[in-house]
């Protein structure tokens, strides 16, 4: 349960300060091009806040769990009071006029509508920047002026509105390059190369049925030679190369893949297919574990179970989980006294109750220091490779082992390790920025991509779509993406219980 709530208060804070940004973005170049913004909030608020706050008269006035302010837009009236409609019946609106709110109560945060209204929601699903005269996810074509005021974003040319729609997009790429800037200055880049795995690699499964076998290290996929992991699988699975030259002991071994080894890996669920052997040796004992009862010692190495031999640390895991409830024999090799075997009894976790010392001190690391200056530069190289090639998996979801594979917050929380530590948070939110610039780029209504395609055909035509159609749009896609949302959130909960 701890490890549970420790993934989710770092998602939480993550995508928290990734919403902030971006909507950042779009605020910034609003105000730039003097286009009023009504409120700036994290998470959505429907009927109430949790938190807002606005300056009013020269001072912060705060609300906590208060009703949303009501909107300075009224009704529109001809001369003897009379509502004024439009074709189709519906009432007009115009803005409240500087007598009316000058007229309103001293504090009432209708007033000094050009200030933005900043606040917390309470339906943690993102953010939003509610610009005026823009129809999007807040404001539809009914609530908008009859006639488009100069401080309204459908007031402003095409090429000022396409900065202020691209901002959100732009400040979450450009987050992400400072990020990984900010990580390879501070902490370096420190990493196993595949050259070094001394004991091998273990393969996942899906892979084991392509012929790969425990242990084998790789030297070519096709004729590139990989340096990390990451290569590995995104050669293997993204470009699709179908051959691998293995070493195999003393014998190099050519393993031909199958075209659909992309699919094969999504359908099996394997969260990670490849990973590096390291020796089993304990570390540390738990107290009352079948280990320390069988009276194994800090420094012993195992070697076999019951007689098969583990040279690594997952062979003694595949052959425990053979054993639940049952007793067995580990052989061992103790630096004092040479080889041994100790009998144990496991319990239904089939776990011996121990500590093993961490791979990194039987594989030799690559660590790369980067000064300042030279940290710049790196860090646009690593973001800008890390949305190449999150580019090239997306082609993967329109598969329907992709379309099956797809996860949401719980999925997303898994990412972030199960323990507090500052380099993989940074690391783990930069690449969710990168994620969020190029998901909302994606020319669906309700995101970024949506307008941004809007306004190219704008531009392009010289034809500016309706208000009411652009609103029929944005529903449609925000319903659509919402299905999304709920599909990939069904898909976490059912994962949980096959």
């Amino acid at each position: 349960m701890a490890t549970f709530w420790i993934r989710a208060l770092q998602l939480i804070l993550a995508l928290s300060f990734l919403v902030v940004i971006h909507e950042l973005g779009h605020f910034t170049f609003a105000r730039i091009f003097k286009v009023r913004v009504e409120k700036f909030y994290m998470f959505f608020n429907p009927r109430f806040s949790l938190f807002r706050m606005k300056k009013l008269g020269g001072k912060w006035r705060f609300r906590f769990f208060a009703p949303n302010v009501e909107s300075t837009m009224v009704e529109k009236t001809d001369g003897q009071g009379n509502p004024v409609l439009d074709e189709k019946g519906n009432p007009q609106y115009r803005p409240m006029t500087d007598a009316e709110l000058n007229a309103l109560p001293e504090g009432d945060w209708r007033r000094e509508p050009d200030n933005t209204e900043w606040g917390i929601g309470w339906l943690p699903i993102g953010g939003y920047c509610a610009i005026a005269g823009m129809v999007d996810e807040t404001t539809g074509a009914d609530g908008l002026p009859s006639e488009p005021q100069p401080w309204e974003y459908r007031s402003k040319k095409t090429w000022q509105r396409l900065p202020i729609i691209l901002g959100g997009v732009l400040v979450n790429f450009i987050a992400a390059l400072l990020i990984y800037s900010g990580i390879l200055f501070h902490w370096g880049e420190e990493y196993v190369p595949v050259e070094n795995a001394s004991y091998g690699l273990q393969y996942a499964d899906v892979l084991l049925k392509q012929g790969f076998e425990q242990g084998d290290k790789i030297l070519y996929i096709g004729d590139r030679v990989p340096d990390t992991k990451a290569d590995i699988v995104e050669w293997l699975i993204v470009d699709g190369e179908k051959e691998v030259t293995v070493l195999r002991g003393a014998d190099t071994v050519l393993l031909q893949m199958p075209d659909d080894l992309g699919k094969q890996v999504l359908a099996s669920g394997a969260k990670g297919i490849i990973d590096y052997r390291f020796p089993f040796v304990v570390s540390e004992l738990a107290e009352n574990s079948p280990a320390a009862k069988a009276l194994m010692m800090a420094g012993d190495s195992v070697t076999a179970v019951n007689g098969v031999p583990t040279p690594a640390f997952q062979d003694v895991q595949t052959e425990l989980q053979k054993h639940p409830c049952d007793s067995i024999t580990v052989s061992l090799y103790r630096p004092s006294q040479g080889s041994m075997d100790l009998r144990m009894y496991l319990g239904d976790e089939a776990k011996l109750g121990v500590y093993p010392k961490a791979p990194l001190q039987y594989l030799k690391t690559r660590k790369v220091e980067y000064g300042f200056w030279e940290s710049i530069p790196a860090g646009v190289k690593y973001g800008w490779d890390t949305l190449v090639s999150y580019v090239k998996q997306f082609k993967l979801v329109f598969t329907k082992e992709g379309a099956q594979s797809l996860g949401g917050f719980g999925a997303i929380g898994s990412l972030f390790p199960p323990v507090w530590d500052w380099h993989s948070w940074w690391l783990m939110t930069a690449f969710l920025s990168i994620i969020l610039a190029f998901m909302n780029i994606i020319p669906i209504p309700g995101l970024d991509g949506g307008h941004v395609f809007f306004l190219l055909w704008e531009m392009l035509t010289g034809k500016k779509p309706a208000d009411r159609f652009l609103e029929i749009a944005n529903n449609i896609g925000f319903w659509l993406l919402l299905a999304l949302l709920v599909y990939a959130n069904l898909n976490d909960i059912l994962k949980l219980f096959m």
